[in-house]
């Protein structure tokens, strides 16, 4: 018998022939390969004995002492994130933050390195954090921070939008949390995001019968994260902390809350730097445009310079000549452009930290 030569039936005449061996049942979508390791393995134990041994001796003895369940545990997982939409997330979104933005100090220091440096957080006792907030003025970079997170750590990123959980209408929310909640926890090295989080988990004071339904399954759903040895992260975003109810935002059931807000100088030099990157331009003076846009979100300086790039090319393409962008075009559209950020939204967001943060 050549080991390298075994021919497959279709899937489900595997999937019979299996069964009728030891009783087993699995998806056709795993069976042909199965078919061929028991297959092998019947060779393997032929060539071990000095006699031809039977497929149904093979087969109950490959389910039973060699096992199937890392293989399936596999499958299952691989097939979940498909239908979770997952994503691989690259290591240079991480690089696009500047090192002096805090919270990604407070990232590097209290999630990536006690997850990264496994043995040497159990040798001091530490817990890495599993379930985390992140609140800060809308267009601040909190999505981008979780994806960046996800690419640093080399785990997929799945997003859960509060319209996934509405699809049989608001009765079914409640339901559809804890299904994907569920699925969550069996996932390993996955950052679960959810995006505005006040949706799905308001102040239940104020809020209609099912709006508190939905806030205390999430109440329950939270402590089963935590407690599941799974390399899971569930980090959740909110332009609004203040909407939250209380009870998510005690100590002991989310590990960190962390602001997300203003840019620095070397933060938004960062940015502006590849936004400028993957432009056509020419002399730059980028002191003047970091002095200019104190109050930018990176969501606003992404849609400014989406603006000046499409100007360029717009004019380019009617001129036939080249028109690099030059700092007096950008400084053009900075004077006609709005920011996010004012006096009185940062002003909010320095109460909240006081208030609400923890790390």
């Amino acid at each position: 018998m050549d080991i390298k030569t075994f021919e497959s039936p279709v899937p489900e005449v595997c999937a019979s022939k299996i069964f009728e061996a030891c009783g087993a049942k699995f998806d056709t979508d795993v069976v042909t390969d199965l078919w061929q390791k028991i297959r092998r393995h019947q060779w393997v134990l032929s060539e071990k004995l000095d006699r031809d041994v039977g497929f149904k001796i093979a087969c109950k003895d490959f389910v039973d002492n060699i096992g199937t369940d890392e293989e399936l545990a596999t499958h299952n997982q691989e097939k979940l994130l498909v239908q979770m939409g997952a994503q691989a997330i690259t290591r240079d979104i991480w690089d696009t933050i500047s090192d002096t933005q805090p919270p990604k100090k407070l990232i590097q220091k209290k999630i990536i390195l006690p997850l990264v440096e496994e043995e040497l957080s159990r040798k001091h006792g530490v817990t890495p954090p599993k379930t985390i907030i992140f609140f800060g003025p809308p267009g601040t970079g909190k999505t981008h921070f979780v994806k960046a997170m996800a690419g640093r750590l080399a785990w997929w990123y799945v997003e859960i939008m509060p319209s996934m959980l509405m699809v049989d209408g608001v009765d079914k929310i409640g339901a559809h949390l804890r299904s994907v909640m569920e699925k969550a926890r069996d996932l390993e090295e996955v950052v679960i995001f959810i995006d505005e989080f006040e949706e799905l988990a308001g102040n239940r004071d104020k809020a209609s019968r099912i709006d508190r339904s939905i806030t205390n399954e999430f109440l329950k759903q939270v402590p089963l994260i935590k407690s599941h040895t799974s390399k899971v992260l569930l980090v959740c975003a909110t332009n609004y902390i203040r909407q939250l109810d209380a009870a998510l935002l005690r100590p002991g059931r989310f590990d960190c809350i962390i602001p997300v807000g203003t840019l620095d100088e070397s933060g938004r030099e960062t940015i502006l730097k590849y936004f400028l990157s993957k432009m056509n331009v020419g002399a730059i003076d980028l002191a003047r445009i970091i002095a200019l846009t104190g109050k930018y979100t990176p969501a606003d300086i992404e849609y400014l310079f989406q603006t000046i790039a499409q100007h360029a090319f717009e004019e380019e393409c009617e001129s036939g000549s080249n028109v690099p962008v030059t700092t007096d075009a950008i400084v053009q559209a900075i004077a006609t452009f709005t920011p996010s950020l004012t006096e009185g939204v940062i002003e909010e967001f320095k109460e909240d930290i006081i208030k609400y943060s923890r790390a």
